[in-house]
């Protein structure tokens, strides 16, 4: 069994999650109707969007990894796929919104209102990351890479947060094994409209 002590890095959080969406994905997608638009944002090699496209909804992956990319392409050619430096530069995604925004091991707190700002009104942010006690036992370990305890609970309840009001539908922080990770993650639904069902057979009580 794996435990809080054991050195892992990110590539092999990467490697050992790759073939299956996220269990907090997969309990938390909203009930979409077909070619509803999705974002994976920094996708990475893509598992969330094909697993999202193979459920009818047309989805948006961008990364900055064109390889990544150009494989995502030929293997599912309905994504839509766009390669761009999410961190420096014009924001790429500026006036597009969608029902639902994954972002799912990324963090770059920098663009955070841009990020919010791609949910359209009434609409589903799922988050799930790096928490704070990932650097106790590998990568990676930056603080600018790894949420605080708490973090986006408190960001979703603050008065000023982009984009908001919000409502918080759930919130974890928590240790996960295979791989040993520390892990926050949250699902949060943006106000000002009608908001799409959720369709999680064990919904947790709102935060």
């Amino acid at each position: 069994m794996a435990d809080a002590d054991t050195p892992v890095s990110q590539a092999q959080v990467h490697a050992a999650t790759e073939a299956s969406p996220s269990d907090w994905l997969v309990r938390w997608l909203p009930d979409l109707p077909p070619g509803a638009r999705v974002l994976d944002l920094a996708c990475g090699r893509g598992r969330h969007a094909r697993w999202l496209a193979a459920r009818g909804l047309h989805v948006t992956a961008i990364d900055r990894d064109g390889p990544a990319l150009a494989a995502l392409q030929a293997s599912a050619p309905g994504i839509d796929t766009r390669c761009a430096d999410l961190e420096t530069g014009p924001w790429p995604l500026a006036g597009e919104q969608f029902s639902l925004v994954l972002i799912s091991n990324y963090l770059w707190r920098p663009r955070r209102a841009e990020q919010l700002a791609c949910v359209a009104p009434g609409g589903t942010l799922i988050h799930e990351t790096f928490g704070a006690g990932q650097a106790r036992i590998g990568r990676p370990s930056r603080p600018e890479f790894l949420l605080r305890t708490g973090e986006l609970q408190a960001e979703f309840t603050a008065p000023h947060t982009p984009g908001g009001p919000w409502q918080v539908l759930a919130f974890e922080d928590l240790f996960l094994e295979a791989p040993a990770r520390f892990v926050q993650r949250i699902v949060a639904r943006r106000g000002q409209g009608p908001a799409p069902g959720l369709k999680s057979a064990d919904c947790e009580e709102p935060v």
